[in-house]
């Protein structure tokens, strides 16, 4: 964790997950190549064999944290930036609250990052009139972490 962050994660995919890839990636590209070993065939192979691992591998590089910088907490999720400042309320979302938060009856300027396999997370309620953005929905393993970090009534936790 670095220096003045009260919460981190990464939304990784999960070791299952990474199985699962590997296995379809490596039956497409045995599919795509069948035998025949001429470049441009083999050149496909490589491309059916990787694309998907490095598909996943992209999918699970965003950072979810929470950073205290010049007295106030933001809220960091990949390269969007969130101020406290400009927050109503922090809601936890669990397995069902989450499915339901993301449904149809999520406004449609909603912020929302979300990963398939992570089944929980937050949704953040805004108060800024200056923003047509009503709430923000994240993904979380630990929302109750998250929740806590960003109300600042915990210390500095790593997720």
């Amino acid at each position: 964790m670095r220096s003045g962050e009260r919460y981190a994660e990464r939304m990784r995919l999960p070791v299952a997950g990474w199985l699962a890839v590997i296995v379809l990636a490596v039956i497409a590209a045995a599919l795509s190549n069948l035998g025949d070993m001429r470049w441009w065939r083999l050149a496909a192979t490589a491309v059916v064999l990787v694309a998907p691992l490095v598909a996943a591998w992209w999918m699970g590089r965003l950072r979810v944290a929470v950073v205290e910088e010049g007295g106030e907490v933001w809220l960091h999720v990949d390269d969007a930036r969130l101020p406290m400042s400009a927050v109503a309320e922090v809601q936890v979302l669990d397995r069902v609250a989450y499915s339901d938060a993301l449904g149809v009856a999520l406004h449609p300027l909603a912020f929302v990052v979300q990963r398939p396999w992570i089944g929980r997370g937050v949704r953040i309620v805004l108060d800024d009139p200056e923003d047509p953005t009503p709430c923000w929905v994240v993904s979380s393993r630990d929302p109750e972490a998250l929740r806590a970090a960003l109300s600042g009534a915990q210390e500095p936790v790593q997720a």
